[in-house]
């Protein structure tokens, strides 16, 4: 099929292995747009038949744009590098029709804490739009959380099956990551002109664990449901802190000069709110 599979990655060896076994025969290419990996990423990548292409990090939205830019074909299946395309996904793809570029494809997830699928709260029910004719679709180019500019008159169709996506391994992983998370999105809100305040620092993230630890039934999820909604939670308070430290003049003239960059290698879900 003339598809163009595209992965963005930055030290993602962990699941890289089966990422890239699942879409073997989906596409006529795969890319590996790799941002200096020291892991074997790129070693595990040429094993699969992967194209190695390389640039700094830049973001999200920027990589994932400039390695769609590469791409053969016009239609581009855009994958993470801990995320797993399982059989009737791949299937519904290999049936997926090309010749109408007004098509988007959606794909639902399954979101893993470690080994465990988290069936509710802000991880459950979740899909992204992941594969699209890029003459009908835009990235942008945010540092963080994305998103796709639809043209008009474009129609969604969500195909059968799943993304397994392997989103942290453990506790100490998620913290890590929602740091990294809170420190990109702060940059980013900064630059919009976003401002924090006390509402968003402190009654945020406690709306933000209601939402995904009652009203959206996280705690039926366990313990580790527990966990995602106060990591969630977390996150949104640091976000807000962080974006208050960095509205103060000095820092915000260090933002303006480019000398804040944080590189991250995997997506975590976490609210853009």
């Amino acid at each position: 099929m003339n598809i163009s599979v595209v992965i963005i990655c930055k030290n993602g060896s962990a699941h890289l292995a089966e990422t890239l076994e699942s879409v073997q025969g989906i596409g006529e290419e795969i890319i590996l747009y790799d941002s200096g990996s020291d892991d074997g990423s790129v070693q595990i990548a040429k094993r699969y038949g992967a194209r190695i292409e390389t640039g700094s990090w830049e973001g999200y939205g920027r990589n994932r744009y400039k390695a769609s830019q590469l791409a053969q074909y016009n239609w581009i299946l855009m994958i993470d590098t801990d995320e797993v395309v399982d059989e009737d996904l791949k299937q519904a793809i290999l049936n997926a029709d090309l010749t109408n570029e007004h098509l988007v494809y959606n794909m639902r997830y399954k979101n893993y804490y470690g080994s465990t699928e988290i069936k509710f709260g802000e991880w459950g029910n979740d899909s992204h739009i992941r594969m699209a004719n890029r003459n009908t679709v835009k990235i942008d180019q945010e540092i963080v959380h994305e998103k796709l500019f639809l043209q008009p008159g474009l129609h969604i169709k969500t195909l059968d099956g799943f993304i397994r996506h392997y989103t942290v391994s453990n506790s100490i992983d998620y913290a890590c990551k929602a740091m990294e998370y809170a420190s990109l999105s702060a940059d980013k809100y900064i630059k919009q002109g976003r401002h924090s305040s006390f509402i968003k620092i402190y009654l945020s993230p406690l709306f933000s664990f209601l939402q995904n630890y009652i009203f959206k039934m996280g705690f039926r999820d366990g313990w580790k449901g527990f966990v995602c909604a106060s990591m969630t939670a977390w996150y949104t308070f640091m976000k807000y802190t962080k974006l208050k430290e960095l509205e103060r003049p000095e820092i915000m003239k260090k933002t303006r000069d480019n000398k804040f960059e944080i590189d991250v290698s995997t997506q975590i879900k976490l609210s853009s709110t």
